[in-house]
């Protein structure tokens, strides 16, 4: 996976978020000691904790700095035309600044670090694509950053993208998969007509070819956790070569499915392993939130 924090475009870089924390005042503290006649109390100033908008184990955004990265979404969103809620930008901005830190925290666990040689890289080789140092520094103020506060963030979006490679890089390249192919009806009747059909010796090729000519229903292989309609992948797994489904109710419409062939160790195509790849980011990223400490300011 890319480790390019920039991966759709400049502007899709609002929802870069800073991780640096700092004292925002000091409040006096009475220093008292044992009484005598030479004793003077003094102040001794004592840091305020930083109200955070968000904190992961105990790391967060200060409120000020989540209100500019809620401003940097909602302008990206509206430079792409759309219209989005406060509630849903709140969400959306919280929810990638946790999955960012998150991913970031476990790069520093397991000894991932961006050093300054590999910040300043990066920062050369986004000059480069926006066309030249004085375009990035313009970009930067056009959104709300200073240059040590932007530093900052890209170094946090390259370590959370290192944790994502390493996540990505434990899917194999091969997996189990079945070969298989479709009828594909919009009306229950009409599929239970076809699955007649089928149980009275027609062949599976010749009846998916009359109801669909171009594709002669062929799904092609596929591995677990592909299929966005479950109940379709599951009905396929439960198949041996040879064999056919009864009329499945799929997101789709009314399916019966053919397997073709099964390989236990089968190559995953680009789009499989890429999708399974994002399958355990996500799942990832689940598990840590369930065992995180994560707070937001009400």
């Amino acid at each position: 996976m890319n480790q390019n924090p920039l991966p759709r475009s400049i502007a899709s870089l609002s929802l870069i978020l800073l991780l640096t924390l700092s004292a925002c005042g000091a409040s006096p503290t009475l220093n008292l000691a044992p009484a005598s006649p030479t004793f003077t109390p003094t102040l001794t100033p004592t840091a305020t904790p930083v109200p955070l908008a968000v904190s992961v184990n105990g790391e967060g955004i200060t409120i000020p700095e989540f209100a500019a990265e809620l401003a940097r979404y909602q302008q990206a969103q509206s430079a792409l035309g759309k219209t989005v809620g406060q509630d849903d930008a709140i969400k959306a901005v919280r929810d990638e600044y946790v999955d960012t830190l998150l991913l970031a925290q476990a790069a520093a666990a397991n000894g991932y670090k961006v050093d300054d040689a590999a910040l300043q890289g990066r920062i050369d080789s986004l000059d480069a694509q926006i066309g030249g140092a004085d375009k990035l520094t313009a970009w930067e103020t056009a959104h709300g950053y200073t240059d040590a506060d932007f530093r900052v963030s890209l170094r946090l979006q390259m370590a959370a993208a290192l944790m994502r490679d390493k996540i990505a890089a434990s899917i194999p390249a091969t997996a189990e998969q079945v070969h298989v192919k479709e009828i594909l009806l919009y009306n229950a009747d009409t599929a239970q007509q076809a699955l007649g059909y089928l149980k009275a010796g027609w062949k599976f090729d010749d009846l998916a070819a009359q109801y669909d000519p171009l594709t002669k229903g062929e799904l092609g292989w596929f591995p677990r956790g592909y299929l966005p309609d479950p109940a379709v992948e599951n009905a396929a797994f439960a198949l041996q070569p040879g064999q056919y489904s009864d009329v499945i109710h799929a997101q789709a419409g009314y399916v019966i499915l053919y397997v073709e062939e099964r390989d236990p160790a089968h190559l995953l195509s680009p789009d499989a392993l890429l999708t399974l790849q994002e399958n355990a980011v996500r799942d990832w990223l689940a598990q840590q939130r369930n065992e995180s400490k994560i707070v937001f300011a009400p």
